[in-house]
């Protein structure tokens, strides 16, 4: 009789476990929003919870440590005119967040180390390009200032958050409803998915289509893409019959999935979430209640079942903590931030073992905060793979580092309207132009502004006439 060998792995045994209820963030009101992003991103400082809001969009900033019941007039970030849709904090700066929404602009806001009195209603930078609802918003996973958006007008944008500018704008290149996009390990090329089903394999700087695969799931939900870091592609998507499937794709070879496994029968979209130190990948769903997580390997199958966690409630969204802010003394591999309809659950996922020793093969150097590029060598044809750091000593977190953003190019890139606009072939003569019209105009603007006081002030005056006269 041949027995069955059991596959070795140090991450069979993960291992995931809710904080004691002292621990979790209560009385949040977690938006209702219907659309298909995480809801909630953590880093080693802060949790961002996008929240119900009156008469606008907003989220909410907590400290790591903050938790227990949250004031109910706890100060936002609330500068969107509508329901705030993606937020994403920049790998290269724990206090900077960006936050994508509704009302078509996407806002790049500076998070203080302490807790604010009042809201903060104040972006450090709005980005307007887009047409429509923005839905998507991601860093550059190595290169300085440098963020990507995507909304429903069908149109990837990519931005020097130093400036303000769009750098580079992909209008033609999806003619639908885009669900997802990743940047790769290094950030030279990005995958995307939209409602056509097709997974696209994009080189943004030569604003090319490089890999394209129709019908990778062949279901009507949405299809989420990711990159591996070594440049295969995993996708979660569904069957014709509806059964949630995953696949993994080489995209040099995009005709057939090297593995493709079909999980189960429900409606959620699976929010994958990839470890690239482990090469582990954790698939949530919204409304499910567990998290299941597997092991990419370059050996067949190649997308190996760890183990699933599972609760009974159900999960409205999720953060997924970077590896620098993970407790290396109790071997945690991963933690995720459970958003229920009311509170915030952390759950921590850890290996066993029984030393007490720095483990080396479960944490190898990691992404650090420092980016290994500057905008514009990026802008310029660079790559460069994130610079890596240490995790044996643990990690300490930055204290707040300041955005600095130079918008010279925004004047350059919105001239004043009207007649006198003047194009100059050289820079400084165009800016010099543009400032004669800026004051030009604020000049007829204020003897506009005297003539309507002047008008005002007569019409009370003889309204003071008339009310005197019929008294």
């Amino acid at each position: 009789m041949s027995r069955r060998v059991v596959r070795q792995s140090k991450f069979r045994h993960i291992f995931g476990q809710p904080v004691k209820a002292d621990q979790m963030y209560e009385d949040i009101r977690v938006s209702k929003v219907t659309w298909d992003s995480s809801f909630c991103v953590v880093n080693p400082k802060f949790l961002a919870i996008i929240v119900e809001s009156s008469g606008g969009g907003a989220f909410i900033v907590l400290p790591l440590a903050k938790t227990g019941r949250v004031d109910k007039n706890h100060p936002t970030v609330s500068g969107h005119t509508a329901p705030v849709l993606d937020i994403d904090w920049c790998p290269h700066n724990d206090n900077v967040i960006a936050s994508a929404s509704d009302d078509t602009t996407v806002m790049v806001w500076q998070i203080p180390d302490y807790t604010p009195v009042r809201s903060i209603t104040e972006p450090i930078v709005t980005l307007e390009g887009h047409s429509k609802r923005v839905g998507i918003v991601k860093w550059h996973p190595s290169a300085r200032n440098i963020l990507l958006s995507a909304g429903s007008d069908n149109a990837i944008i990519i931005w020097n958050v130093g400036t303000g500018e769009a750098l580079i704008n992909l209008d033609e290149l999806h003619s639908d409803l885009i669900y997802s996009i990743c940047w790769n390990y290094n950030g030279s090329l990005i995958t995307t998915t939209s409602k056509d089903k097709k997974v696209r394999v994009i080189d943004p700087r030569k604003q090319e289509i490089v890999a394209e695969k129709s019908g990778a799931h062949e279901g009507a939900r949405p299809i989420k893409s990711i990159f591996m870091a070594d440049g295969k592609i995993f996708t979660t998507g569904f069957s014709k019959m509806s059964e949630r499937q995953l696949a993994l794709w080489d995209p040099n070879n995009f005709e057939e999935p090297i593995a493709l496994q079909e999980m189960d029968t429900s409606n959620g979209v699976l929010l994958p979430f990839y470890d690239s130190d482990s090469s582990v990948v954790y698939l949530c769903g919204k409304g499910d209640s567990s998290i299941r997580y597997f092991e990419i390997t370059s050996e067949a199958p190649y997308v190996h079942y760890l183990s699933t966690y599972s609760s009974k409630e159900p999960q409205r969204g999720m953060g997924f903590m970077p590896k620098r802010g993970l407790d290396v003394s109790k071997c945690e591999i991963a933690r995720f931030f459970k958003l229920h309809e009311r509170k915030c659950e952390p759950i921590v996922m850890t290996v066993p073992r029984k030393s007490d020793l720095f483990q080396d093969d479960l944490y190898p150097d990691t992404p650090g905060p420092e980016p290994a590029l500057e905008a514009e060598e990026w802008f310029s044809g660079q790559d460069a793979d994130p610079i890596l750091v240490s995790l044996r000593d643990g990690y300490t977190p930055i204290k707040n580092r300041e955005l600095k953003v130079n918008k010279k190019n925004i004047l350059d890139n919105k001239p004043p309207a009207g007649p006198r606009r003047s194009y100059s072939s050289c820079d400084a003569g165009f800016s010099r132009v543009s400032l004669e019209d800026l004051l030009e105009e604020i000049k007829s603007l204020r003897a506009t502004v005297e003539s309507q006081d002047k008008r005002i002030s007569d019409l009370e005056n003889l309204l003071h006439e008339l009310s005197n006269g019929t008294a």
